[in-house]
């Protein structure tokens, strides 16, 4: 059964609250066995704002964790940075208490006392504000762990996208896409079915502009790029077809005739995964040198602390960190 040390995200968000929800649930720990990186203050103040009969046990390693089927007893590796951040706003002191808590479960898991790490919500406006300048929490976990190729790929109901460009503007993505970015990902997108145990994966790419550019003329992206991507994965044993029309590759994902999408841009993925899956999509990072799972949302600070967010995301987070192969 895998260990799991699971990242408290900023402490002034739901992270805290979605956690102790998830791991007071029916049956999680028969997944595996969750150990939470974090602070005991927020922790407590979530247990108690909620009124749950969990308990908390402080513990210095994952080495001293044990699996507890009963009593709802959550483990935490206590970190005792989170003491300037306010609830349900962004501060610099919950962006860098959110950061160490991410060293900690990365240094945790290249050490092998870990299997995998699952990561509540960060703000990337509290991160800067506390002085880090990562756009996001897969190119924090890129850098520390010295991880070039990489990507983000999201997990919702029957679908399952990988994107070739992350958190950039929409006016850049034609010049960031190129054919050996394509084949990267595509290298990514057959690993990525490898840990979810898929055998004989069909695996798609989406077209850049409308009609898959209707033969150049919406745009020759895909005669020039995309297609000698495909055409050189394909060479190379990666069962892959496209480009597909974007309008239309997501239906037949839909229908369970495509396993994996791979998405030039983030929205053009992410509008229909959130579309049929927004309460219990899931984040990974496939490239990592460890398995890597968030819930698909943040840190929602309008509604942080009141005792209503929804804990589904988190509970699927640490269902796929435990299924997944690495």
């Amino acid at each position: 059964m895998k260990k799991l040390a699971i990242t408290m995200g900023d402490p002034g968000g739901v992270g805290p609250e979605i956690i102790v929800k998830a791991l007071s649930s029916e049956g999680i720990q028969d997944y595996c066995i969750p150990i939470v990186i974090g602070d005991r203050s927020p922790v407590e103040d979530a247990i108690a704002l909620l009124k749950l009969p969990a308990k908390l046990r402080i513990i210095q390693s994952p080495e001293e964790s044990r699996r507890v089927h009963q009593g709802r007893i959550i483990e935490l590796v206590d970190m005792g940075i989170a003491k300037k951040f306010r609830k349900g706003k962004p501060t610099a002191g919950g962006g860098k208490a959110s950061v160490h808590y991410i060293r900690k479960a990365v240094e945790l898991a290249l050490d092998k006392h870990v299997d995998g790490i699952v990561t509540a919500p960060i703000s990337k406006q509290a991160v800067h504000m506390a002085g880090f300048k990562w756009p996001g929490h897969t190119e924090m976990l890129s850098e520390m762990t010295h991880t070039k190729n990489y990507a983000m790929m999201f997990v919702g109901g029957p679908l399952k996208i990988i994107l070739v460009t992350i958190h950039t503007a929409l006016k850049q993505v034609p010049s960031l896409i190129s054919k050996d970015r394509i084949v990267r990902t595509l290298r990514l997108a057959k690993k990525a079915c490898d840990m979810l145990g898929i055998k004989a994966p069909k695996i798609a790419v989406a077209g850049l502009n409308p009609h898959a550019g209707e033969a150049g003329l919406f745009g020759d992206e895909e005669i020039k790029k995309i297609t000698p991507a495909i055409k050189e994965a394909v060479r190379e044993g990666i069962p892959v077809s496209g480009p597909f029309p974007p309008d239309v590759i997501f239906h037949k994902a839909y229908k369970g005739e495509v396993d994996l999408i791979v998405c030039m841009y983030h929205d053009q993925g992410l509008i229909p995964l959130k579309m049929i899956a927004f309460d219990k999509g899931v984040n990974m990072t496939v490239g990592l040198p460890f398995i890597r799972t968030s819930p698909d949302h943040g840190t929602a600070y309008d509604i942080a602390w009141k005792g209503i967010a929804d804990p589904l995301s988190m509970i699927e987070a640490i269902k796929l960190a435990a299924k997944l192969k690495m």
